[in-house]
């Protein structure tokens, strides 16, 4: 009995304390927890010999005192400090047209980093499904050291995004400093910028766009970090904008009091565009040499900014990362105005609004949980009016030359719930190929359980993500816009070549320390953050020193970025041929 019970108290124990550590609960708690353990013990000791009765009412007190614990430390929210170190160095004044700001030095003050400045005004109450307003005018100084919450979004409890770091990242660390958990609200147009130090004029500028299904995502995560731009002489700014349903909801009432509906994200993108254009020069950037990036969502983003006639002028040149929106049948974060229209409405009769005021009444929070069906770009007649897919066989585009590419294992994140086996390989495919699906079976025959599963790896992947960008550089050649395309296919232990594992290396923000990474991992990311900081100044990704990255002009040859760096021939050029033909009526 004594055996058996200290056995499961141990075990109780080590599950409650990873809980605590996990969950990023206060010091305050492990202090109490600690206390509690010691106090249980001795209390315990010498009445676990005693009746049943007695014993389980001391397993009750030990679980419900131990939830009390829990929940009295619960990490408090937040802002998330724009440096990790606790008293940064204050830079000097900036002005901007609404007021002055100071940001502070990075570690090393190499690089000035700038959170929080407010590009428009809060989008609540009335404001919410509106045009962005300019922000209002403040006195004195802001002090720009603290990222803005993130847009308003669903949230995971801290013990579940612990999870997901340690099975997906495996970069999750022990420690006491993370124990807060970070705002979220409406109240989220804010950007950010990071900056080499000290006075400059006329640098080029990168505006990024975080991506996240246009449903999750916030400007200060660690492997889109400004800094390591910032540190070869590029100024980079992002932004939070509005996501999901706060962001893509469409609704007749809109386009009768906003003259659009369903891209309000968008809009927010444009905006801090244009505080960009209005004030990117009291920081030491040329307004006139803008590079627009995104990544997935944000790529998406990018890729409807580009056919925008709103955007016009805000940019010079683009860098989409594993996404576009630019096929026939663009395959996510995208929809008609029908069927967003029809999906506004399906909406207001959940909620049993008749009115689009009633919705701006409703709480945010919510309505946070309308996300997975709110989350597509559409063409509104007012950001953009057709397919971009159109508008650019039509010749209309705002960029004047384009990077972009893909990851060779796209799919990894989006089908692990979702392998092929040999019983279930044509059913996958039929799914999305119809009739086309003997001519893939003949260009993936698997044989076994593994084949399967790894051409349905590959297959996914171009559904969803490579096929796209094929499309989207077929549509730049015959604009004759000068473009660049990737094949990032590095592996390493942490993301490796799933999507937006490209990411640390592009921004040349891999940890020093990091034990994830080895040396070619980093020789690897000085080489492409090399190419993405001159296509950045010049729109020629090739420089001095580096292998030639040629222009895709003639659809058929990728630059692989990995263990093999140089030109190869595009991978999947004969299962591109099948979708021209599946797509054929929509082009």
């Amino acid at each position: 009995m004594k055996i058996f019970f200290w056995i499961i108290l141990s075990v109780m124990i080590l599950v409650a304390g990873a809980f605590l550590e996990l969950n990023q609960n206060s010091i305050a708690g492990w202090i109490m927890w600690v206390i509690w353990i010691a106090a249980f013990i001795a209390f315990a000791k010498n009445r676990i010999s005693s009746s049943f009765f007695i014993v389980l009412l001391l397993w009750i007190s030990f679980a419900a005192v131990s939830a009390l614990i829990i929940r009295l430390s619960w990490p408090q929210v937040k802002p998330v400090a724009a440096v990790p170190e606790k008293d940064p160095e204050y830079t000097d004044i900036y002005h901007t047209e609404k007021g002055d700001v100071r940001g502070v030095y990075n570690k090393d003050h190499t690089v000035e980093i700038f959170t929080g400045i407010p590009y428009a005004k809060p989008p609540v109450g009335d404001l919410r499904w509106r045009k962005p307003q300019d922000p209002e005018i403040w006195t004195g100084v802001k002090d720009c050291d603290h990222f803005a919450p993130m847009s308003m979004q669903k949230t995971n409890l801290p013990v579940i995004s612990s999870l997901a770091q340690i099975i997906g990242y495996h970069d999750y660390k022990i420690s006491f400093s993370d124990n807060r958990i970070p705002p979220v609200s409406e109240d989220s147009l804010y950007l950010n910028i990071w900056k080499p130090a000290g006075e400059s004029e006329n640098l080029p500028v990168a505006v990024y766009i975080h991506g996240g299904s246009l449903q999750t995502g916030q400007p200060w995560y660690a492997d889109y970090s400004g800094e390591g731009f910032a540190k070869e002489g590029v100024i980079v700014v992002n932004m939070g904008y509005r996501l999901g349903v706060f962001g893509f909801l469409a609704e007749e009432e809109m386009m009768a009091e906003e003259g659009t509906a369903g891209n309000f994200g968008l809009l927010d993108q444009i905006k801090a565009l244009e505080w960009v254009r209005d004030n990117i020069a009291s920081f030491g950037g040329d307004p006139d040499n803008v590079t627009l990036i995104g990544e997935s969502a944000g790529a998406v983003c990018v890729d409807a900014l580009c056919v925008s006639p709103l955007a016009e002028g805000l940019f010079e040149r683009v860098i989409l990362e594993s996404s576009t929106i630019s096929s026939p049948e663009p395959p996510h974060s995208y929809r008609s105005l029908t069927d967003a229209l029809a999906s506004g409405e399906k909406l207001k009769e959940k909620y049993h609004c008749s009115s689009l005021d009633e919705l701006r009444k409703m709480p945010a929070d919510k309505l946070a949980g309308e996300m997975e069906t709110q989350h597509h770009v559409t063409p509104d007649g007012y950001v953009f009016t057709d397919d971009p897919y159109v508008l650019r066989k039509a010749g209309i585009h705002n960029e004047k030359a384009i990077l972009h590419g893909f990851n060779k294992e796209e799919s990894g994140p989006f089908i692990i719930f979702g392998h092929a086996k040999m019983n279930n390989y044509r059913e996958k495919i039929q799914t999305f190929f119809g009739s086309y699906t003997d001519e893939v079976l003949d260009l993936y025959p698997a044989e076994n359980d593994a084949e399967a599963d790894r051409y349905w790896a590959e297959i996914y992947g171009a559904l969803f993500f490579n096929y796209s960008h094929y499309c989207l550089n077929r549509l730049a050649a015959e604009n004759q816009i000068p473009v660049y395309e990737y094949l990032f296919s590095k592996t390493n232990k942490r993301l490796s070549c799933w999507h937006s594992g490209e990411l640390v290396y592009a921004f040349h923000v891999i940890p020093e320390t990091s034990a994830l990474y080895d040396e070619s991992d980093r020789k690897l990311s000085d080489m492409m953050n090399r190419f993405w900081v001159n296509f950045i100044r010049t729109g020629n990704p090739n420089g001095e020193g580096l292998p030639e990255m040629e222009m895709n002009d003639d659809n058929t040859k990728v630059m692989e970025f990995g263990d093999h760096t140089g030109m190869i021939e595009e991978p999947y050029l004969k299962l591109y041929d099948i979708m021209d033909k599946m797509y054929e009526p929509a082009q």
